[in-house]
């Protein structure tokens, strides 16, 4: 081999080491975002659309789902029933799901009204959305599920569709690792 294909060589593992290297470290500040973040939970509120707020501070302490969705997002609109069967069914184990709209007040009443929907709603506003992209949904894609333990650990997150037996496993998980 000449010297300089050993030299190509060198330095094309060297910056493979150095993409490698800067990857982890990039990992590593997005998780350290996470945890900031989800320390940060417990301190929002959110308007809810018929009036008054909805404290995040009330929730602290017991497993939760946080889901942000909207009334023109179809995969949202779908997941919805899987979110409140899990509601129903996991209640008794102390489990809440919160739906954080992506949307406008008078849309989402009218939806609550109209799907007969259980679950507590609130508006994510900007604090929300910012909340969620720190969280790691970078794109704001929707929907997008969280799932916190009674420690207020992140155990899970989703961006797509959930389904109820996906949220059964990781609710078991949480349990199992809490």
């Amino acid at each position: 081999m000449t010297f300089s294909r050993r030299r190509a060589l060198g330095a094309g593992v060297g910056a493979a080491a150095a993409l490698a290297g800067g990857a982890v470290a990039w990992r590593a500040w997005l998780a350290e975002e996470a945890d900031r973040a989800a320390d940060a939970l417990w301190a929002l509120r959110f308007e809810r659309p018929e009036g008054g707020t909805l404290a995040m501070a009330d929730f602290r302490g017991k497993p939760l789902v946080i889901n942000f969705w909207a009334t023109w997002c179809v995969p949202c609109i779908r997941e919805l029933p899987a979110l409140q069967r899990f509601q129903r069914e996991h209640s008794g184990q102390g489990w809440q799901v919160i739906a954080l709209a992506v949307d406008q007040p008078v849309p989402v009443l009218e939806f609550i009204a109209r799907f007969k929907l259980e679950l507590p709603v609130a508006m994510a506003g900007v604090d929300g959305l910012e909340w969620q992209r720190a969280m790691g949904n970078t794109s704001g894609g929707l929907p997008y599920s969280l799932m916190f333990d009674a420690q207020g650990h992140l155990r899970q997150r989703r961006l797509g569709e959930s389904h109820y037996d996906e949220l059964v496993r990781w609710a078991a998980q949480a349990s199992a690792s809490s």
